[in-house]
């Protein structure tokens, strides 16, 4: 007679406690990683490795501030960038790469060493900073997208450096994706056209290079 021997159950490998540090967002009370934290976990990657800017993220950033700081002015607003830290509600803190406030809405008061808790008018985002291994956050662009409109942001604008695209999301209009080679609406009339600035200050992006 012919017996089996069962094997024996596989023993679930335990959770590694994952640092504060490494949680870039907090949302309806889910910590969201930064994108990489694995490899620190594994001691790949350090955590500052993860955590800067590219040269291209920065260098975007410092070009819509450009105009932002010429032809805008700050007469009427904030512009606040370097991840700042906004308190959307309870469990819910969101991080920014450049967001714009109207200096009425942000008064001195507001300010202090804790998070924002008013909504910017403009909120720009260069690429996605979390860890998207998790399928729970797969629509994660388009989730806090919303939650940053529901809170009373006007205008959302994405900009993606992989696939070379922005997104721009509008209080009660359609959300509309584009080439980053388009005229595209910052502020107060002003445009912006990535593509024709980067050709203009001589950067040469190869085809599929990554952010």
């Amino acid at each position: 007679m012919l017996t089996r021997t069962r094997p024996a159950p596989r023993r679930s490998r335990p959770t590694q406690a994952v640092p504060d540090v490494l949680i870039y967002e907090l949302m309806d009370g889910r910590p969201l990683y930064y994108r990489g934290y694995g490899d620190v976990l594994t001691g790949k990657k350090t955590t500052e490795e993860i955590m800067g800017a590219s040269g291209l993220q920065a260098f975007i950033i410092q070009y819509l501030l450009e105009i932002l700081f010429t032809k805008v002015g700050r007469q009427r607003y904030h512009f606040l960038t370097n991840e700042i830290g906004n308190h959307l509600g309870k469990k819910n803190n969101l991080s920014g790469d450049l967001y714009i406030y109207e200096r009425q809405a942000l008064a001195p008061d507001k300010i202090n060493n804790q998070y924002v808790d008013v909504p910017p008018k403009v909120a720009i985002e260069v690429d996605v900073k979390i860890d998207l291994t998790d399928e729970k956050n797969a629509d994660y662009v388009h989730q806090k997208t919303q939650k940053l409109l529901d809170w009373g942001v006007e205008k959302v604008i994405w900009i993606f450096t992989n696939s070379r695209k922005v997104t721009v999301a509008e209080t009660g209009q359609d959300w509309i994706t584009m080439d980053w080679h388009r005229e595209i609406s910052l502020l107060d009339g002003q445009l912006f056209n990535i593509g024709a600035y980067l050709e203009q200050e001589g950067i040469r992006l190869e085809d599929g290079e990554n952010e």
